[in-house]
């Protein structure tokens, strides 16, 4: 006989909260002591492979608002393609790329800034290659649950048109919200990146 469960009740959703900068980035609100640096904050170094470049941008409210105290997580592959995990079969990946990155937006102008390495492309569950691409997360006050999206490059218009996960998008008009430009004026090529959580261009979420 299966044992009922009455003692176990879905609790009530909240949102990310204020606080969500104490727990992840406590340096960057003067906490100390926590940890020396920022979990995610550092993602290359001198020995890291490929070529390096700077993605930027905001995360954006339907009012057109930079949000100031949202935090943004990215997760990639290395420049020949490989992650940087456990589940990793095809290959080892670069030791010196951890492949993952997280930074609160700024407090003053709503900014976030990573330094990290163009990805190289990967094969999706069915085998075909997915064009180069960052995926991020976002949380923030008002967000019950984080947000899923993808950064592709605007330089790869090629490998973006034979992409299967961006084929899958119904409607095509919104497909740009995933493309980021590349300006190189900046000392590092930069793709731009402004994440739109609603109202006109919404950037496309995902349901990972």
């Amino acid at each position: 006989m299966v044992q009922k469960l009455d003692q176990f009740k879905e609790s009530p959703s909240q949102t990310a909260g204020p606080y969500v900068h104490i727990g992840c980035t406590p340096n960057r609100v003067e906490i100390s002591g926590v940890w020396d640096e920022d979990l995610g904050l550092v993602m290359v170094g001198p020995e890291t492979r490929g070529e390096r470049i700077l993605v930027e941008g905001h995360v954006i409210d339907g009012s057109g608002t930079p949000l100031r105290d949202a935090m943004v997580e990215i997760w990639q592959t290395d420049a020949a393609g490989l992650y940087n995990g456990h589940g990793e079969t095809r290959g080892q990946a670069d030791p010196a790329f951890s492949g993952w990155g997280r930074q609160p937006t700024d407090a003053v102008t709503g900014a976030f800034r990573f330094e990290t390495v163009k990805p190289g492309r990967v094969p999706f569950l069915d085998g075909r290659l997915m064009a180069p691409h960052i995926t991020f997360w976002i949380v923030a006050r008002g967000i019950n649950i984080g947000l899923h999206t993808r950064m592709y490059f605007g330089d790869e218009a090629a490998a973006n048109a034979e992409d299967p996960v961006l084929a899958r998008i119904e409607h095509k008009v919104r497909v740009p919200t995933l493309i980021a430009p590349r300006s190189d004026g900046a000392g590092l090529p930069t793709y731009t990146f402004d994440i739109r959580l609603q109202g006109h261009q919404e950037t496309v979420f995902f349901d990972m």
